[in-house]
C-alpha cells in the first residue's frame, strides 16, 4: 500500500515539475512588445534633466533594444544551463537576430557616427562599448555573455551622457549625414539579404552559381559547382525563423530612431517616405505567429510556409533599403 501511495506521489510530483516547467517555458518564449522610442527619449531626458541633441534617440534605442535582451521575461536565456530554458530554441534564436542588429549598430556608431573624418578619434565609450556585445552569445561563465552586454549598456549610457554634457572636454559627438546613414545601412541590407535568403530555402531550391557574378576573368579560392541545391535543414527552420523574427524587432526599434535623429537629412534627400515604407514591413513581420509551430509547406502548398511569408518581409524592406541608399547618395 505505501509502496503504491509514493509511486502515485512521485508520478504527480514528475507531472507537476513537467508542468510547471512547460508553462514557464512557453512565458520566457514570449516576444517582447516594441519599445516606444519617444517615451524613452523623453522619460530619459527628464531623468537626466537634459534636452535631447541628435543622436541622443538613436543611443537611447540602442540602449533599451539591448536591454531588453537581459530584462525580458526570463532574462537572457541562449547560455542558460538548466531547465526548462535549456530546452528551448525558439527564444534564443530570437535572441541572436536582436544581438546582431546591436553589434551593427555599436559598430556603424563606433566607425561612422561618432567620427567626423576618417582621421578623427574614435569616441573612448563606444570603444570600449562596441567589442562587449561580440562575445559568443553563449558563453556562460568567465566572464558570461551577459555582464558583457551589460558592460557594454553602462558604456552607452555614458557616451549618452557625453552627449549633452556642457563641458567641452567630454564631449562627444554624433553626426548625422547622409554618407554616416548609408554606412549603416549598407550593413543592414547585407543582414537582411542573408536572412531572406536563408528564409527562401526553407523549402529546398535549384540555384544558378553566382559567386562570381557571370565575370570571366573573377577568381575565387576553392573551385564551385554551376549549379547549387539550397536548403535549409528542417532541423534549423525554426531558429532560422526566430533569428530573422528577432533581427526584424530589433531593426524596427533602431529605424525608428534613425527616423528622428536624421529627420532633416531625410527630407532634404526626399527620403523619409522610403524610411517609413521600411518601418512598415518590418511591423508587418512581427504580426502574430498563431501556429504553434513553425510550418514548413510547399510554397503552394496546402499548408502554410511561415519562412516564406517572413522572406517576403525581409525583401521588401531591403529593396526599400537600397532604393533609400540610393535617394541618400544623390546630392
Amino acid at each position: 500500500m505505501n509502496l503504491n501511495v509514493s509511486s502515485k506521489s512521485l508520478t504527480i510530483g514528475i507531472i507537476s515539475v513537467f508542468v510547471f516547467f512547460y508553462g514557464l517555458g512557453v512565458y520566457w518564449s514570449i516576444e517582447p512588445d516594441s519599445i516606444d522610442i519617444h517615451h524613452e527619449v523623453t522619460q530619459a531626458a527628464q531623468a537626466e534633466n537634459v534636452a535631447p541633441v541628435v543622436g541622443y534617440t538613436t543611443t537611447t534605442a540602442l540602449i533599451k533594444v539591448a536591454e531588453t535582451l537581459l530584462n525580458k521575461p526570463g532574462g537572457y536565456l541562449a547560455n542558460d544551463a538548466l531547465p526548462p530554458s535549456v530546452f528551448l530554441d525558439n527564444m534564443p534564436a530570437w535572441e541572436f537576430g536582436v544581438l546582431e542588429m546591436v553589434r551593427d549598430m555599436a559598430l556603424v556608431m563606433r566607425k561612422d557616427f561618432s567620427r567626423s573624418q576618417s582621421q578623427s578619434l574614435v569616441n573612448e565609450h563606444l570603444k570600449a562599448a562596441q567589442p562587449r556585445f561580440n562575445i559568443d552569445h553563449t558563453k556562460w561563465a568567465m566572464p558570461s555573455a551577459e555582464s558583457e552586454y551589460s558592460k557594454g549598456i553602462q558604456s552607452l549610457y555614458e557616451y549618452r551622457t557625453d552627449l549633452v554634457s556642457s563641458n567641452s572636454q567630454d564631449k562627444a559627438q554624433f553626426y548625422a549625414r547622409a554618407d554616416n546613414l548609408r554606412a549603416y545601412i549598407e550593413e543592414v541590407q547585407k543582414r537582411l539579404g542573408s536572412y531572406s535568403h536563408r528564409l527562401s530555402s526553407s523549402v529546398g531550391r535549384d540555384q544558378v552559381n553566382t559567386d562570381l557574378a557571370g565575370d570571366n576573368q573573377a577568381q575565387q579560392s576553392t573551385q564551385g559547382a554551376s549549379q547549387l541545391q539550397l536548403k535549409t535543414s528542417w532541423w534549423l527552420i525554426d531558429d532560422v525563423f526566430y533569428e530573422a523574427r528577432g533581427a526584424a524587432w530589433a531593426l524596427l526599434q533602431l529605424l525608428k530612431a534613425v527616423e528622428i535623429d536624421f529627420d532633416s537629412v531625410l527630407a532634404n534627400k526626399n527620403a523619409k517616405i522610403s524610411l517609413q515604407q521600411i518601418i512598415r514591413e518590418l511591423e508587418a513581420s512581427q504580426q502574430t505567429l498563431w501556429s504553434p509551430m513553425v510550418l514548413n509547406g510547399d510554397g503552394f502548398g496546402v499548408l502554410a510556409n511561415h519562412s516564406l511569408v517572413m522572406a517576403n518581409y525581409i525583401s521588401r524592406a531591403n529593396a526599400a533599403l537600397i532604393d533609400l541608399n540610393e535617394l541618400l547618395s544623390k546630392g
